[in-house]
């Protein structure tokens, strides 16, 4: 029997592919892609900007299904569409982020064959103490 375990949350998927929202190993959670999906319309909104937040609140949700927070992040992978996104995401990143002394790495990718009208994902790698 393995030790891992997949994390799954409400309202979150990755259309009907067999693929968890997370993985836990002791005490590291790992997400998979991560989208500004709205859990409440299953839909990814049109607005950029809209995805952008509802991807940071989708990936706080997930951590929290997996036992870990937002403290706990070590590293967030961005994969956008296109760089000019940025300063829309530092505004996250800032907000979720505050202290200059305690943020996770980021490496931001950029990636034009997203799906639909999806523009960012985000995945990490969290470290429980």
């Amino acid at each position: 029997m393995s030790n891992r375990k997949s994390i799954d949350v409400e309202g979150f998927s990755h259309g009907a592919n067999p693929i968890p929202a997370a993985s836990r190993v002791g005490n590291v959670v790992m997400t998979g892609a991560i989208s500004g999906l709205d859990p409440a319309t299953g839909k990814v909104p049109e607005d950029p900007s809209a995805q952008v937040v509802q991807a940071f609140v989708n990936l706080e949700k997930i951590l929290k299904a997996g036992g870990a927070s937002l403290d706990d992040v070590v590293k967030i992978g961005v994969i956008v569409k296109s760089l000019a996104l940025r300063d829309q995401i530092n505004v996250q990143w800032l907000k979720y982020f505050p202290d200059a002394h305690s943020r996770p790495a980021r490496h931001t990718t950029q990636y034009d064959h997203f799906a639909g009208a999806t523009v960012i994902q985000l995945d990490a790698t969290a470290v429980i103490p």
